[in-house]
């Protein structure tokens, strides 16, 4: 495959696995086969919701889930059946540093379940630990040369810039400030020495940016060098409505920006007051789809307004 996914994508995200067991549930410490039931059980809510989306009119060819093998395998499973982009996480959950969830057998799985795009979340500060930051960038280099030279699976990269404490003293530990004015730039330095370890993601999957000249040097660092189709997406940060709805009319109005990936934003609301009896099932999937939906609606209507 040549490197690169420059087509609308726009993903349900649902792969947590910490949050759902400790802030949804609330239990801790080895899961037993009940506990891992009831929480797949959960995640079938939120796919349910996001077929219910596609059925009422989210086009089936843009639209795409993330969700974990742990506790959504049957997900996987039902959603390659009818045709869905399906994506999974490679990286072990709520650690500091990237490592693969299945050890030595991360190919095994990936190819298990024959999904479109292979995920990993990366915290990577280019001004921060530097043993930490070439630890990461190798074994990213060996899943992206597996997923490049090996697999028929793309590669999605999550990257996440964490403030150090002293880029927070520089902005006197205002994390918006910080967001605003110091993240852009260490984002682009990030991708480039990604790129430079020979770390090849064909989607970038970006933390919300409130400028569109920040969304710009993104997707200029993230194609340079010829990788010419290359393509963007922003994450919600389980931010509200409103900042969500900021962030993707700012990256749509963008080429090179192709969607989206929100999750808790769209989930966690409804998920929870459904796990506590407030509202049915159905109504939980009935919100759940129709806030991806409106969220598909306005990056479809800025990018069109764009083009």
């Amino acid at each position: 495959m040549n490197l690169g996914f420059d087509k609308p994508l726009y993903i349900l995200p649902f792969d947590h696995r910490g949050s759902f067991q400790t802030q949804l549930f609330g239990w801790k410490g080895e899961l037993t086969s009940e506990q891992i039931a009831e929480i797949a059980s959960a995640k079938l809510v939120v796919y349910d919701g996001f077929k219910e989306a596609v059925a009422s009119g989210v086009p089936k060819d843009k639209a795409g889930i993330l969700v974990d093998e742990q506790f959504g395998a049957a997900i996987l499973r039902d959603a390659a059946a009818h045709g869905y982009s399906i994506s999974c996480p490679a990286e072990k959950s709520g650690q500091k540093e990237f490592d693969f969830e299945y050890g030595e057998d991360f190919s095994k799985h990936i190819e298990a379940f024959r999904v479109t795009f292979c995920k990993v979340l990366v915290r990577y500060n280019p001004e921060g630990d530097q043993a930490l930051n070439a630890r990461q960038a190798a074994r990213l280099k060996r899943l992206s040369d597996t997923l490049h030279h090996e697999s028929i699976t793309r590669f999605m990269f999550e990257l996440l810039v964490p403030p150090s404490k002293s880029q927070l003293d520089r902005v006197k530990g205002d994390k918006r400030a910080f967001d605003l004015e110091v993240r852009p730039s260490l984002m682009v330095q990030a991708i480039e020495e990604l790129q430079n370890s020979q770390v090849e993601p064909d989607v970038w999957k970006i933390e919300g940016l409130d400028r569109r000249e920040d969304c710009a040097r993104i997707v200029a660092a993230a194609r340079r060098g010829g990788r010419t189709w290359v393509g963007c997406i922003v994450l919600g940060r389980a931010e509200d409505d409103l900042r969500v709805r900021h962030w993707l009319t700012t990256a749509a109005s963008v080429p090179g920006f192709v969607g989206f990936a929100v999750g808790r934003t769209v989930f966690w609301e409804p998920l929870m007051s459904w796990q506590q009896k407030k509202i049915t099932r159905e109504e939980a999937v009935d919100v759940i789809a129709q806030r991806y939906h409106r969220f598909v609606d306005v990056f479809e209507e800025t990018a069109y307004a764009a083009a």
